[in-house]
């Protein structure tokens, strides 16, 4: 008899594999509000595992930076620091994900400082679509 296998949330190491095999952007935002949905149903004891191994890059180093904000923010809100591998990745330019030019104004505003911090600039509501 087969044994069901057991259910697991997707790590960030797992997103930055989905990120790399689906290079469109509309996909992309998709599977992080599907890790994002994952990583909220998961008990506060579990999280942090999902954010420890760093993840391999996506072969665009926009995105790679917006997983170390991404990690750092979700340790912040659970009131852990950001696991270590996050701290050397930065952009150079300054990157805006959602680009016109009230999404811009708005993202620079409210943007969180584990992104903005980044040259990241995202409205926090974008990381609540799940």
């Amino acid at each position: 008899m087969k044994r069901a296998q057991q259910y697991q949330a997707a790590s960030i190491a797992v997103l930055a594999g989905w990120l790399t095999d689906h290079p469109d952007e509309e996909t992309r935002w998709r599977l992080i509000a599907e890790f994002l949905e994952e990583y909220r149903h998961e008990p506060s004891s579990a999280r942090m595992s999902l954010l420890a191994m760093e993840p391999p890059s996506t072969g665009d180093t926009r995105w790679d930076v917006f997983l170390a904000a991404l990690a750092e923010h979700l340790a912040a809100r659970d009131g852990a620091g950001a696991p270590s591998w996050t701290e050397t990745r930065r952009l150079r330019r300054f990157w805006f994900p959602f680009n016109t030019p009230a999404a811009r104004v708005d993202a620079f505003v409210h943007a969180p400082a584990s992104f903005r911090r980044r040259g990241v600039f995202i409205h926090p509501q974008e990381l609540e679509v799940a």
